[in-house]
């Protein structure tokens, strides 16, 4: 037990923005975080430049279990990914009141590794972050979609608790990218709460794990 309890959290972060601006700086802030102050192993993977055809519900998932019909960057640097972490977190900017096409689409396309696997996700703990123009744009209902995929995929999503954090991160970027939301002192609260929450979840989930194993 005490081997087990040395062993770091780790920690995948995704960023669902086609551009390297708030929601890039956000997802590796945390994980500059998680890893300074928590002691965690951290990988990355951004949407930026990179090719992700969205589900077509072909259904080739479900009847070859193999994976993905699709042959894109997702099969190629995220399915692994996602496997290898203990937990995840996916940040997004908020378009039209809601994630970004690029954050659905990676979503959508774990179905085809829950199909090979369906407990592939069992237990990996989950957070959000969501960045806006407006101060008030929906990032509570885009980390609320984040949070779903989590539930239906058996994961266990982690907000910040009352009273400042609530869902997960949220952020004002003003528009002004990585120097907005950098400035926005209630959603470095908010993101930090999260982080704490979702720190000491994955923990606890780990420890389970392995107590229930020896």
């Amino acid at each position: 037990m005490q081997e087990t309890e040395t062993k770091p959290i780790r920690i995948l972060g995704i960023s669902g923005s086609p551009r390297n601006m708030a929601t890039d700086f956000l997802v590796q802030e945390a994980l500059r975080i998680a890893k300074e102050k928590y002691g965690a192993e951290t990988d990355y993977f951004s949407s930026k430049g990179k090719k992700l055809n969205f589900c077509i519900h072909c259904d080739f998932c479900i009847r070859k279990k193999e994976g993905c019909i699709h042959k894109d960057d997702i099969a190629a640097e995220l399915y692994d990914k996602m496997i290898w972490a203990d937990a995840w977190i996916i940040g997004t900017p908020v378009y039209q009141g809601t994630v970004s096409a690029q954050t659905k689409t990676i979503m959508d396309r774990c179905r085809a590794v829950v199909a090979k696997d369906p407990k592939v996700f069992l237990n990996k703990v989950g957070m959000g972050i969501a960045d806006g123009g407006d101060r008030i744009g929906g990032q509570e209902h885009a980390i609320q979609t984040i949070h779903n995929f989590y539930i239906i995929n058996e994961m266990i999503p982690v907000g910040g608790g009352s009273f400042g954090a609530n869902l997960g991160g949220t952020f004002w970027s003003k528009d002004k990218g990585a120097e907005g939301v950098s400035e926005d002192s209630e959603g470095m609260r908010s993101l930090r709460r999260t982080l704490k929450r979702f720190i000491q979840t994955a923990q606890l989930v780990k420890r389970a794990a392995s107590a229930e194993k020896s």
